[in-house]
């Protein structure tokens, strides 16, 4: 039987984009975003998430799609990172599926000598793409930790009562 891979299905423009389901902590409304000085572009500043600072990306401004700013379908998808959390700002938020392994093709194999090292696969499904991204590269490219943030914000631990 055919392993089956289950991933959070968003918009960026009119791609579907697909992130792991186990990498995804939450989808939320776009609250008030606090800018941060001296940050790359598409890093728009953090946001204050039941106490916990997380540092948010605008996919859509990453990804060269139209910016949608302030639209009421626009969500962040809060993700965990190398142990930090990190908000991206997609378009909307649509679905879980469900994509059998067999209909992933490599990356290598679609984007043949490409820079789309954050693509870790092109997934079919029903008659429609969906690319799915690598957390752990995108961390890197987007220059979270270039930017400091990486560092600044911890991950999110359990309280301890004493």
């Amino acid at each position: 039987m055919d392993k089956e891979l289950q991933i959070v299905g968003f918009q960026v423009g009119a791609e579907t984009f697909g992130l792991p389901i186990a990498a995804v902590r939450e989808i939320i409304r776009v609250p008030e975003i606090t800018a941060v000085p001296n940050v790359p572009d598409h890093i728009v500043g953090v946001i204050n998430l039941r106490g916990k600072i997380v540092p948010v990306i605008d996919l859509p401004k990453r990804f060269g799609a139209a910016s949608r700013a302030g639209s009421a379908k626009n969500r962040i998808v809060v993700v965990e990172m190398d142990g930090r959390w990190v908000g991206l700002i997609v378009h909307s938020a649509t679905e879980v599926l469900r994509l059998p392994q067999s209909k992933i093709e490599n990356p290598q194999d679609v984007f043949p000598d490409s820079s789309l090292d954050y693509v870790s696969g092109v997934g079919k499904l029903n008659g429609r793409l969906v690319i799915l991204l690598d957390l752990q590269k995108i961390s890197r490219r987007e220059g979270l930790r270039e930017a400091g943030l990486h560092e600044r914000f911890a991950a999110p631990s359990a309280v301890t009562l004493a």
